[in-house]
C-alpha cells in the first residue's frame, strides 16, 4: 500500500483547479440538460462512469501509482464517493425541472456549507464577519427559492441538497488529502456513481407516464438506445467527469477550503451564460437580487481571507 505525503499547500494553484474543473462541469451540465427529455439519468450516468473509469486508472498511475487505490483510507474514499453520489442526482435531477441558472444559483450554497462546515469539521476559523457574509449568502438563495411564493418549485430543494452533500464532500477531500490522491479519490467516486447508476437502471428501468413531474421522469424512464450523438455526448461526459472530478478535489487538497470556496461562484456566469444561448432563460429581476447577494458575500468572504493572511 502507498501513502502520499501531505501535498503543498499553494493557494492560487488550489484556485485555478477550482475555476477549470467547473468549467468543465458546467459543460456537463448543459449537456445532461439537454438529454433530460429523452434518456433516464442513470443511462447517462452509467455512460459517463463507464468512459471515466479508464480515464480515471490513467491519472492513478500518473499521480504516484494503482497502488494509491487501496491504502487504509479506501473505505472512507468509497464513504465520500456515496455522499458525492447523492450530491450530483440531486443537482441532475433539477436540471430538467428549472432554468439552468436557477440550479446552478440555488446549489451554491455549497461554499456557504463548506464555510460553516470547515469550522468543526477542519478546526478551521471563520471570523463574525465571513460568518455574517455566509448569513447573508444564505439570505439570497432564499430569494431565490422563495418559499412560500406561488413560483416555488419542489425540485428548487434539490440543489441545495446537491449543495449541502457537495460541501461535505469536499470538506472530506479535505481530511483525506494528507494521505489520498485526487485521482484515487475520484477514482472511488466514479466507481460509487457506476454502481448506484447501474442498480437504478433496474430498479426504474420501466416505462412511465408522460404526466409524471419532469424531476421524477429523468430518475424512472426506461432505458432507450441513443443516437450516436447522443452516445458521444454521454460519453463525452465521463472525460468531463474523469478531469473534473480531479481538479475539483486537487483544489481542495492543496488549499484551505475557505481560500478557494468563494472562487467556487464563477459557475454562475457559465450557468446563466448556457442557459441564455441554449434555452432562451434568463433570470428574473428576483433572481438577479438573490445572484447578487450571494455573489457579494462570496466576495466578501474571499477579502477577508486576503485580508487576514496579511494578519490584518
Amino acid at each position: 500500500m502507498t501513502s502520499l505525503p501531505r501535498p503543498r499547500q499553494d493557494s492560487s494553484l488550489g484556485i485555478l483547479c477550482l475555476c477549470a474543473g467547473l468549467g468543465l462541469f458546467s459543460v456537463q451540465d448543459l449537456i445532461l440538460k439537454l438529454l433530460s427529455g429523452s434518456y433516464p439519468l442513470s443511462q447517462a450516468m452509467v455512460f459517463r462512469s463507464l468512459t471515466a473509469l479508464p480515464l480515471l486508472l490513467l491519472l492513478a498511475a500518473r499521480d504516484g501509482g494503482l497502488g494509491t487505490l487501496f491504502t487504509p483510507g479506501t473505505k472512507a474514499m468509497i464513504g465520500r464517493g456515496l455522499v458525492m453520489f447523492v450530491a450530483y442526482a440531486a443537482y441532475y435531477l433539477a436540471l430538467p425541472a428549472l432554468p439552468l441558472a436557477s440550479v446552478v444559483a440555488l446549489y451554491f450554497s455549497a461554499p456557504l456549507f463548506i464555510t460553516i462546515l470547515s469550522v468543526p469539521m477542519l478546526g478551521e476559523t471563520v471570523g463574525w464577519r465571513r460568518g455574517a457574509a455566509v448569513l447573508a449568502g444564505f439570505g439570497g438563495v432564499l430569494i431565490i427559492l422563495r418559499p412560500g411564493a406561488g413560483v416555488f418549485e419542489i425540485a428548487a430543494l434539490l440543489p441545495v441538497l446537491s449543495g449541502l452533500c457537495y460541501g461535505l464532500s469536499m470538506i472530506f477531500a479535505r481530511k483525506l488529502g494528507a494521505h489520498e490522491s485526487a485521482a484515487a479519490m475520484a477514482f472511488w467516486g466514479n466507481l460509487v456513481f457506476l454502481a448506484i447508476a447501474s442498480l437504478m437502471a433496474l430498479a426504474f428501468g420501466g416505462s412511465t407516464a408522460p404526466d409524471l413531474h419532469p424531476s421524477l421522469a429523468f430518475l424512472l424512464r426506461a432505458w432507450v438506445w441513443p443516437t450516436a450523438l447522443d452516445a458521444t455526448l454521454m460519453a463525452g461526459c465521463g472525460v468531463i467527469a474523469a478531469l473534473g472530478l480531479t481538479l475539483l478535489t486537487q483544489a481542495y487538497r492543496i488549499a484551505d477550503a475557505n481560500a478557494v470556496t468563494p472562487f467556487e461562484y464563477s459557475a454562475m456566469l457559465w450557468g446563466v451564460l448556457w442557459g441564455w444561448a441554449f434555452f432562451a432563460e434568463w433570470p428574473d429581476a428576483v433572481a438577479w437580487s438573490g445572484i447578487a447577494i450571494i455573489v457579494t458575500a462570496g466576495l466578501y468572504v474571499l477579502w477577508r481571507e486576503r485580508q487576514l493572511q496579511k494578519g490584518s
